[in-house]
Parts: C-alpha cells; sequence; structure tokens
C-alpha cells in the first residue's frame, strides 16, 4: 500500500475514535485538520485500509459501518438504545478453536451480537427502581 497523506489521516481518526466511528464521524473529525478533505476520500481510504488488514470493518443490519483498529478476533455489542457499538468480552475458545480447526476455509469471524449495552441496562434498571418507588 502506496503512503498517502489522506490515508495516514484517516487512521489516525480510526485509532484516535477508538468508539467504533462510522465514516462520517471520521471524516468530521479528519476535516477539521485538512478542510480539502472529501467524504469519498475517507470511504475510499477506509475501504484501502480493510483490504490491506489495517482497519476492521464492523458491519450492523440497517446502521452504517463501523471501523475499528484492533485487529485481533474479538465480538462486539450493538446497543438497540444508544446506537454505540462496543468491544464484548467473550471466552473466545470457542469460537477460535471452530476458526482453526478450518485455517484453509475460514479466515475470519465477525460477530456482532444486538442488544442493550451496559449503560442502558442500568439507566433502565435505575429508571425501572424509580417508578417502582413511585408507585
Amino acid at each position: 500500500m502506496r503512503y498517502s497523506k489522506q490515508r495516514e489521516l484517516v487512521m489516525q481518526q480510526v485509532e484516535a475514535l477508538s468508539d467504533h466511528p462510522t465514516a462520517e464521524e471520521i471524516y468530521q473529525h479528519a476535516r477539521q485538520e485538512c478542510p480539502g478533505l472529501s467524504l469519498g476520500t475517507v470511504y475510499r481510504n477506509l475501504n484501502s485500509l480493510v483490504e490491506a488488514g489495517r482497519v476492521r470493518r464492523v458491519s450492523v443490519p440497517g446502521q452504517p459501518d463501523r471501523f475499528d483498529h484492533t485487529l485481533s478476533w474479538h465480538s462486539h455489542l450493538y446497543c438497540t438504545r444508544c446506537g454505540q457499538v462496543s468491544d464484548l468480552a467473550l471466552g473466545d475458545d470457542v469460537m477460535r478453536r471452530l476458526m482453526d480447526s478450518q485455517p484453509e476455509r475460514i479466515a475470519d469471524c465477525v460477530l456482532t451480537w444486538i442488544g442493550v449495552c451496559e449503560n442502558c441496562a442500568k439507566k433502565e434498571k435505575a429508571r425501572s427502581e424509580a417508578l417502582q418507588a413511585a408507585l
């Protein structure tokens, strides 16, 4: 992969915005440093970085793709309440064994869970407890 100032800037933003940013979020931050940058350039460079294995794409059905700088295998959680994507700490022993058992057929595994993040779950619990106490 040839060096490109814009590509390096996009990569820096993916690393700096470690909350699985969308291309739009990366663009908004990167254009502060490079005002002439276009959204199309951000998309092209993100695709190049994914193809080169420097960035991981996190897809959630019906949502814009997110990008992750952590390349080692791990799961993600898409929160249906706040819309955030976060790393999900799961024992990956079973998935790793499955992947390793078929090395010629399986190159990678992308696993995104859909549910409620810990923050939103705590807020909902507190809201429910407050409502119960008021009754």
